[in-house]
């Protein structure tokens, strides 16, 4: 599917494949919890939206700014750091949230626990000498309630 789309980026293929499919991705991202997160861009003022894999733990749901193991943070992590309110897509929902990082023995056991889960991610944390930020993504009471 992501060749019927060859001008379209990476993350563009895959935010198109994810609301097609109502919330799921294919190929190497089958069966990978995966949401979509939209911040508000802290130079640009502009939306901008990024697939990611996420922990489900219980209510909770945590998003790891691992960039690829990069030595810098994902356009994202800055943006959530100017303005933590996000939307996030997840499954067929969308809803807003408060971003929070997490900090601390709470970041490294839940890092832990996604390395175990994605090995990738140990990759990207032991590939570079930044600590990879964990967020949580906290859903925004409705306002109608």
């Amino acid at each position: 599917m992501a060749d019927d789309h060859p001008q379209l980026t990476f993350n563009e293929r895959n935010i198109a494949e994810f609301r097609r499919r109502g919330g799921t991705l294919g190929g190497r991202f089958e069966g990978a919890p995966v949401l979509l997160l939209t911040t508000t861009g802290a130079k640009s003022g502009l939306d901008r939206t990024s697939p990611m894999m996420y922990l489900p733990e219980g209510q909770r749901v945590f998003v790891f700014a691992s960039n690829a193991g990069s030595d810098s943070h994902p356009n994202w992590y800055h943006n959530l750091r100017a303005d933590p309110t996000a939307t996030v897509e997840l499954g067929t929902e969308t809803f807003t949230a408060t971003a929070t990082e997490i900090t601390g023995a709470e970041r490294d056991r839940l890092y832990a626990i996604q390395a175990q889960r994605y090995p990738g991610f140990a990759e990207y944390q032991a590939g570079t000498e930044r600590l990879i930020p964990v967020i949580e993504l906290v859903r925004t009471p409705d306002a109608a309630g």
